[in-house]
């Protein structure tokens, strides 16, 4: 086993031309940005093409509390742990939102010695990859109602677009607006409303595509909206695709970081979980498996949303198969979900250790220890665990950085060894019908007794039939609060229904999204919101930010 590098706590951020020096990339090979951040050009998963992949590890989780579980810290510590044990790890993570950030949640780096840096930039403007989503996003929204204003030769019907525009904020004023008022010169007015950039059809596909030609190819599938007649008028059509890939010509690109260890880190794309399919760039997972031996990465949410798609969408779209998954669990967790009950916070638990294994992968257990955990509480869920033939660790990642997770790391590495499955294992077949592949996902991983689909749903079910499009992965929108579409019902519930209350069909991307109770793809902020507390002090120097 070859020597691990040096742990770099406390040390400043190594420049990034040494982390990339780790993997292989020399400075010809990399797009600097400052001293800590490079794009990797995806040019170079094209030289790779023949080479052998790396292990990927998934991260995922129990049902969180209102708080989170800390899924990110601990893919982070994992991957400092396995590189303390020597192994050429990396990370891959989604790109925060300022959504949230300025919302309630706060960054999505980590936190405590399990984060990557430069922190601050990350969870702000960072590269400019999400601005590239919105403007590519809102080019198309421009030009759709362009074509409205100039004729509409292709007799777009004002009242079936269902393309929307996108800011990354929260702003729940934006949801339901009008546009075009003003009189002739100033449009045609229409109901429209924006989502917010992580929702957006051009991240999912941004998150999906290939390369360069699959990129365009996506979003010149992408649905605008309908005619009179009922018929899909897509981008192509509205001649945008072309300026849309050169407004996401540098977003392609993967982002390279590191860990407060030095661990090498992808950071690229952002989708959310609970409206779209969690997980960062098909790219920029393929490359790191191409430049490391194993590669550790998040879903968002648990395994009923985040692994869910990662596995049905992800995998399925771009050829990966994982080799173990790490299900994030915490005894706050167990208390908020009701305690050590079947139907409780254990039973929760068991319920993601059983949806992780309906893939073919073993699961390991990752409980994140807090200062004012009991040990006999700690012990309590190991042997629970045990119970169901699962390995469980408790890790301190959060306080002691990868040396806190080497009993995890070790573990993990149990489960690759013992990982046999050349292929991974889907919920559904594409074959299936849409409705059929809802029930089965509700059915099966949340445990309900089935679904229920409101008129308007099935209307959007009919028309996705008509047009051909039924064989598409569904990605189910729903509470992350709940196994049930209902966030009051903690635990494990049973006796429940799930009922899709909208189907809308992202086409480029490659799946339908069934919205699910009480969904928004425009989040709101709290009454106090967490950019309240932010200020820029004299020297410069932000304060409030974590």
């Amino acid at each position: 086993m070859p020597d691990a590098p040096a742990p770099t706590h406390g040390l400043p951020p190594r420049r990034i031309s040494e982390v990339a020096a780790e993997l292989g990339l020399d400075l010809e090979q990399i797009l600097p940005h400052g001293h800590h951040i490079a794009k990797i050009p995806i040019a170079e998963l094209q030289k790779r093409a023949s080479a052998p992949d790396g292990r990927l590890i998934l991260v995922s989780a129990m049902t969180p509390t209102p708080q989170g579980e800390g899924k990110t810290t601990a893919t982070i510590g994992l991957a400092d742990a396995l590189r303390c044990l020597g192994r050429k790890a990396m990370i891959c993570l989604r790109e925060p939102s300022l959504g949230p950030y300025f919302g309630i949640k706060g960054g999505g780096t980590g936190a405590g010695r399990a984060q990557v840096v430069p922190a601050e930039d990350i969870n702000l403007h960072f590269v400019g990859d999400m601005y590239a989503v919105e403007k590519a996003n809102n080019l198309l929204c421009a030009m759709a109602d362009n074509h409205l204003q100039h004729g509409n030769e292709h007799g777009l019907d004002p009242r079936r677009i269902v393309l929307r525009r996108v800011i990354d904020l929260n702003e729940r004023s934006l949801r339901d607006i009008i546009v075009g008022l003003g009189g002739p010169m100033h449009g045609v007015p229409r109901r429209d409303g924006f989502n917010i950039t992580p929702a957006s059809e051009v991240m999912a596909i941004l998150c999906l595509a290939r390369d360069y030609a699959d990129l365009g190819d996506r979003m010149s599938r992408m649905i605008v909206g309908f005619t009179y007649k009922g018929e899909p008028v897509r981008a192509d059509s509205l001649q945008a695709v072309g300026a849309m890939q050169v407004l996401l010509r540098d977003a392609v690109h993967p982002n390279l970081v590191q860990s407060l260890e030095g661990t090498p880190a992808f950071v690229h794309g952002g989708p959310f979980a609970n409206i779209a399919q969690g997980t960062n760039t098909a790219i920029a997972t393929r490359l790191a498996l191409k430049l490391a031996d194993i590669v550790v990465t998040e879903a968002g949410f648990a395994t009923d949303l985040g692994a869910e798609k990662f596995f049905d969408i992800k995998c399925r779209s771009a050829g990966l198969n994982p080799s173990a998954a790490v299900i994030v669990a915490t005894a706050k967790a167990i208390e908020y979900h009701g305690g050590f009950k079947t139907h409780g916070g254990s039973g929760n638990l068991a319920k993601h250790i059983e949806n992780i294994r309906l893939f073919g992968v073993q699961p390991v257990v990752c409980i994140s220890r807090f200062p004012d955990d009991s040990a006999a509480n700690l012990r309590k869920i190991v042997k629970f665990c045990e119970s169901l033939g699962t390995e469980a660790v408790v890790s301190e990642h959060y306080d002691k950085g990868g040396t806190g997770a080497v009993g995890l790391a070790q573990a993990v590495l149990r489960a690759t060894a013992r990982h046999r499955r050349r292929e991974p294992r889907f919920l559904y077949p594409l074959d299936m019908p849409l409705d059929k592949k809802i029930e089965m996902v509700a059915k099966k991983l949340y445990g309900a007794d089935g679904t229920d689909f409101d008129r308007r749903a099935r209307e959007d079910l009919q028309l996705l039939e008509k047009q051909g499009l039924s064989r598409l992965p569904v990605c189910i929108a729903k509470t992350p609060l709940s196994l049930s579409d209902n966030p009051a019902l903690r635990g494990r519930p049973s006796g429940f229904r799930i009922t899709v209350n909208e189907l809308r069909i992202s086409a480029g991307a490659g799946f339908v999204v069934a919205i699910c109770g009480n969904i928004v793809t425009m989040p709101g902020l709290p009454k106090v919101p967490a950019a309240a507390r932010i200020k820029v002090l004299p020297s410069g120097h932000a304060t409030g930010l974590t």
